[in-house]
């Protein structure tokens, strides 16, 4: 997943939406490590589930990466406290966002990962993972989606 990741994180541009969709473990977070690292963003990038968002500043000269957890927000209301739409010279990235995605812009690119039963007793994390990626406006046509390396819709 963190692989995958950084060949997004690579070929994101500022303004870009990321929505990912996927069950507890399915390797979110690790995606948007991935992506951090292919942005070149500052720091460590971890999950935001109890601060919502976090804002993980570019090391360079690119744009910031805007990462939000959405699974505790119950409304548009919360999503707009947030001010994820004056971030228009960044990235977001949304855990549990398909229900907001909308609110955010009008063009998305989906992730959706599944992740098989199968794993060891010590790391039930370490099945395997199957990512599908659909996009939402002209930005996502199907050559970008081919330049992450996976098969897209």
């Amino acid at each position: 997943m963190h692989e995958l990741g950084a060949r997004i994180g690579s070929c994101l541009v500022a303004g870009d939406v990321v929505v990912l969709s996927g069950p507890l473990g399915a390797g979110k977070t690790k995606l948007v490590q991935g992506i951090g690292e292919g942005m070149n963003v500052a720091g460590q990038v971890t999950s935001p589930t109890f601060v919502v968002a976090r804002i993980h500043r570019n090391s360079a000269d690119g744009p910031d990466l805007v990462h939000v957890d959405a699974y505790r927000i119950s409304g548009l209301d919360d999503l707009e406290t947030l001010g994820i739409d004056d971030q228009k010279n960044a990235i977001v990235v949304m855990e549990w966002g398909a229900p907001f995605a909308d609110a955010v812009g009008p063009e998305q690119l989906h992730i959706d990962i599944e992740r098989s039963d199968e794993g060891t007793a010590e790391a039930p994390e370490s099945g395997e993972r199957f990512v599908t990626m659909s996009g939402v406006g002209v930005r996502w046509t199907h050559d970008v989606l081919a330049q992450f390396g996976v098969g897209a819709p």
